[in-house]
């Protein structure tokens, strides 16, 4: 239990300081709007700022950020405390659901950072200025910092009702990349020890 454990700690301290080191060079590198192609028009480095839920939604003004961000704390913290209560389990828990689990957790938390620190350690990012250290916000209401962008292919002007979009618009980051593929990992994986949880 203990080297499982110490696993789990490595892991989810990792991802979130791989998540941290992105986001902080997107940002104090980067202006807002600021694209950089890494494979041509395919991918691309595409820094924009999330100023509430996933794909940019908004939740209710400050005070809906506020309320955004104590769920997330909530959240987190009920994802740690299970991931530890599996882990003292008598019977083997499957070390994948353990790894799926800490995926999540530690993408959940590398976008609360954001939330919680950056309006006061970064100044703001615009379009013309990068961000230095500074304040733009409160705490607790900074914006999360995205810049995975995949615009694979334009949709043919004939396919109706999809015509001329873009066929995957969303902008991401490694946090969410971590609760994502943590989450279709465990679907496809591991979905019968959730079925008998």
């Amino acid at each position: 239990m203990k080297n499982r454990g110490r696993f789990l700690l490595i892991l989810g301290v990792l991802l979130v300081v791989i998540d941290q080191v992105i986001k902080v060079l997107v940002k104090t590198n980067m202006t807002l709007g600021e694209s950089i192609p890494v494979l041509g028009n395919w991918f691309q480095l595409l820094f924009v700022e999330n100023k509430g839920m996933a794909f940019g939604m908004s939740f209710g003004g400050v005070l809906g950020k506020y309320l955004l961000t104590l769920f997330r704390l909530v959240l987190f913290g009920v994802l740690v405390w299970w991931i530890s209560k599996l882990l003292k389990r008598t019977e083997k828990v499957p070390t994948g659901v353990l790894v799926g689990l800490t995926l999540i957790t530690a993408g959940a938390f590398g976008n609360i950072v954001d939330c919680l620190c950056y309006g006061l350690i970064f100044s703001e990012s615009t379009y013309q200025t990068v961000a230095t250290l500074g304040s733009y916000a409160p705490f607790m209401q900074g914006k999360v910092v995205d810049m995975f962008y995949f615009p694979l292919w334009t949709w043919p002007s004939w396919v109706p009702g999809l015509g001329g979009h873009i066929f995957f618009e969303p902008v991401f980051n490694f946090a969410d990349s971590c609760v994502t593929c943590g989450a279709i990992y465990l679907i496809l994986f591991h979905w019968k020890f959730f079925a008998k949880e």
